[in-house]
């Protein structure tokens, strides 16, 4: 029977000091079944209590599996304009493919939809602690939507990888015109009639956790409507038990269409190629994973897809640089040593 290594247990107890109200959930899933165990700085709670996380832009990790189901049911091509699905734009222009916008190579800045200052301010925010915690900053109507598409020219090009939120949100903005419900109600219905995750749902109204800064100060939720645009890039909230859920529907592919999003589709940093939205391990393909964070939540989802294994780690907690994603990938790791024994 598999059991958390000392060494994930060490990253999970320094993860835990001084954080006073911290429910860091961590999850992992071997053998066709799923464990969920919940921390605090004092040790190891009642696991049968189920938290709702802000997951941040393991979001986008859905929106390209909804991609992926309408390419597979031809209702568009990863290789069409943005510009298809955004009729208002000018037609004289060249705009990135969903493919682009999918492997983060389309051009956009990685601040965007932020100018300078915004993006200035949200770093330093996210960083020493701050007002900025308490309030989404990521907001984009249409009109904004349009003006920085206009603003931002591009060429016809694959330019090299760059994080891009803005483009991740044009990519929803096209499914919920081919939906013609937009992308928020599209989205809700794929989570709980396609995938059957009923406690996964855009954006954190019914959500039982608050977050808190690094000085242990509450920093409530983020707020997220319909009519906010960047909802595709990072606007869902679920639970531990619905990650794994969600990682087993990708490990079996249950859903043929989701295998489109587990190939190499482009190039990304050192360390990651790209799949449609997916990171996937350089040195091992079969390893997809995607991080995420808001004001003040960290999350992490990893998949060996030949290992048929996976890991989540969640906290309502601004974790340090990397924190979340090192356990993650510890617990990995140890839950592939097991299945090589």
């Amino acid at each position: 029977m598999f059991e958390i290594s000392d060494e994930t247990l060490r990253l999970i107890k320094k993860t835990c000091r001084g954080k006073k109200y911290l429910k860091l959930t961590v999850g992992y899933f071997t053998d066709n079944n799923s464990v969920i165990k919940i921390y605090n700085e004092n040790g190891e709670l009642d696991p049968s209590k189920k938290y709702h996380y802000e997951i941040g832009s393991i979001t986008k990790t859905f929106t390209v599996s909804l991609l992926s189901k309408y390419v597979f049911e031809n209702k568009l091509s990863i290789n069409d304009s943005i510009q298809k699905y955004i009729e208002e734009l000018k037609e004289d222009k060249y705009y990135p493919t969903l493919l682009r916008l999918a492997t983060h190579s389309s051009g956009y800045s990685g601040r965007l939809p932020l100018n300078k200052r915004e993006y200035y301010n949200l770093i330093l925010g996210l960083t020493i602690g701050g007002d900025m915690n308490k309030n989404n900053p990521l907001n984009m109507d249409f009109n904004k939507m349009k003006m920085l598409i206009e603003k931002n020219a591009l060429k016809d090009a694959d330019y090299s990888w760059k994080y891009s939120n803005f483009g991740m949100s044009l990519i929803g903005y096209g499914l919920g015109t081919v939906s013609s419900k937009g992308y928020w109600d599209t989205m809700n219905d794929f989570l709980h009639n396609e995938l059957g995750l009923n406690d996964t749902y855009l954006g954190t109204s019914n959500n039982n956790l608050h977050g808190y800064d690094r000085k242990n100060n509450d920093c409530g939720n983020w707020n997220w409507t319909k009519e906010n645009l960047i909802s595709p890039a990072g606007a869902i909230s679920s639970t531990a038990d619905d990650l794994l859920k969600y990682a087993k529907i990708n490990i079996y592919e249950d859903k043929p269409y989701l295998s489109l999003c587990h190939k190499k589709h482009g190039n990304g940093n050192k360390k990651y190629d790209m799949g449609l939205g997916w990171l996937l391990l350089k040195k091992n393909n079969n390893v997809i994973l995607h991080g995420g964070g808001t004001g003040c939540f960290s999350s992490f989802l990893g998949i060996d897809k030949e290992m048929k294994v996976a890991s989540v780690v969640l906290a309502n907690y601004r974790l340090g640089i990397n924190d979340d994603e090192n356990i993650g990938i510890s617990l990995l790791e140890s839950l592939q040593k097991s299945k090589d024994i």
